[in-house]
């Protein structure tokens, strides 16, 4: 694992995390329940192993989407061997984590471009594919 530590948190700072190392896969999703969670047009967000993340704080979790109860910011979908981090709940802006993916391309608001480096999914990408 490399030494690259990345810490992160919701927005009032009850909920504070660290993830080490780079992660698994990143990208973006379009789906109706990532804009309707992330209340924008997509969600954008890194994968780590779980065992590469560490929080400290109370998070409250509806149907597999960690939150802070307190400010309600979504901080991460925390499952036994992954933790999928919003990219936007970084410190410091991730800016060496381009997508490598899109999900649910085809909700994809019109006046936003596909990324032409990252692989294109109509609905969810099968987990079982390397990207």
């Amino acid at each position: 694992m490399s030494d690259i530590r990345r810490q992160g948190g919701c927005l009032c700072g009850a909920v504070r995390f660290t993830v080490s190392g780079q992660p698994l896969r990143t990208g973006l999703c379009h789906c109706l329940d990532c804009r309707k969670t992330s209340g924008s047009t997509f969600s954008a967000f890194a994968i780590w192993p779980r065992s590469a993340y560490e929080a400290t704080g109370k998070l409250g979790t509806h149907e597999g989407r960690s939150f802070c109860p307190r400010c309600g910011s979504r901080v991460a979908s925390l499952r036994p061997d992954e933790a999928e981090v919003m990219i936007g709940s970084f410190d410091e802006a991730p800016t060496d984590l381009a997508p490598q993916y899109e999900l649910w391309i085809g909700r994809r608001e019109t006046w936003l471009q596909h990324l032409p480096w990252a692989e294109q999914f109509e609905h969810d990408r099968d987990d079982m594919q390397p990207v």
